[in-house]
Order: C-alpha cells, then structure tokens, then sequence
C-alpha cells in the first residue's frame, strides 16, 4: 500500500543522522518492544508480511511521528485485537478482562537464540521456471494495491536489469492476507537513478530492490 513508510525519492525529510556507536537500543522499554513483538510473533497468530502490513497500515501522520519501536508496538497492538487475542478495552485499561485466548506456541526465554539462529527463511520449492534471465530488461507493473507489497512506490512503471535470480520465495503480497505463500520467484533489478527520478537526479546513482516475479513484465 502507498503509506508513510514508503518515502524513497521524497524531499523535504532532511538528511539522515547516522549516529556512530549506536547501540541496539535507546531505552529499556525499546528492549522490551522488540522482546514483545518476537514473542508474539513465535505464537503462529500472524506471519513476517502481515506484521509488517500492519505497521504500513498505520496513518502517514501517525507514522511519521512515530519512533522505530513505537511503531513496532502499534503494529502489534493491532494484531493482537485482529486475532481476537485482546480486546481494544483490555489495551485501553491495560489489564485482562476475560480468559485468556488459547495461542499455538510459546517462545520461552532459554529458547530465543536458537530461534534467532534460524531466522525465518522464505525460500520455497516451485515447479516452474523463472521467466526472466540475468541481463533482461524488465518494466515494473504500475500498482498501487490496498494491502501489503514490497514493490516500493517509486520503482513502478520504471525500467531496469535483472541482476540477480534468488530462487522462488513466499509472495508478501497474498500471504498478508492470508491466502496462503503462493511462492514467486524473486529477482534483483537494477535501475538508474534518472528512471527512478529524472534527469535532475544523480547520473552515477543505481538502486537495486528485490522484486518478485508478478511485479515485473519484459520491457
């Protein structure tokens, strides 16, 4: 969807501030944002793309004055009332107020790095075979869906090289919304800067974005 988080070639954001050093988190109650969101997550009751889909899903204005980790739990603030896990009174009052909805899993403490370990890999098993090479010229589709894609806004309708084919993985686009992994195969596209932008953009800038196979047409 076209939200606050997709800002690639807006102005007026200022530069980014690279801070040297800078540790994992800022606050204690970071530390625990991100320990809440992996827990919840280990739970089966979303996937990787309907966790991210939410955090999008929230208003540009809400977005955009939102730090990292605020965003995070919002995001799961939202997935825990859509799995009818809590209620939106029991965040409002912040206490349980019926029984405990029953989860499939629970990621214990002594657990965690081994599940860090193992990430959460996407590749997939297809039978057919990708259609574009290393070296063609593709199109990007012109798309603006309502719901989760990782087709960036500023890359569509544009026109790049397939630089590298990364085998078949889990479609983001359906599987947020959970119809299932529909597994693509996923490409990296190459693009100038002048595609993307014009010709005021830098004559030496290239982007690359990872884009499955159903957003992208032979150009």
């Amino acid at each position: 969807m076209n939200g606050g988080q997709d800002l690639g070639g807006m102005m007026a954001f200022g530069p980014i501030a690279v801070e040297q050093d800078e540790p994992w988190f800022h606050a204690e109650w970071e530390r625990r944002a991100f320990g809440l969101t992996l827990a919840m997550g280990a739970t089966g009751s979303w996937n990787i793309d309907m966790s991210r889909h939410a955090r999008e899903s929230l208003p540009p204005s809400e977005y955009l004055t939102s730090s990292y980790y605020e965003i995070w739990t919002k995001g799961v603030e939202k997935l825990v009332v859509a799995a009818g896990l809590v209620s939106p009174e029991e965040l409002t009052r912040g206490q349980s107020l019926s029984e405990a909805a029953s989860i499939k899993r629970i990621l214990k403490a002594a657990d965690v790095p081994a599940v860090l370990a193992r990430g959460g890999p996407a590749e997939r098993p297809i039978e057919q075979l990708a259609r574009f090479a290393v070296g063609d010229q593709v199109r990007t589709r012109n798309m603006h869906p309502k719901g989760h894609t990782r087709l960036p806004r500023y890359a569509r309708g544009k026109i790049g090289v397939v630089e590298l084919i990364h085998g078949a993985h889990v479609f983001p686009d359906s599987n947020a919304r959970g119809d299932g992994e529909r597994p693509q195969w996923l490409y990296t596209v190459c693009f100038s800067g002048r595609e993307l932008w014009g010709e005021e953009a830098d004559a030496t800038l290239t982007v690359s974005i990872d884009a499955w196979e159903s957003y992208l047409e032979p150009a």
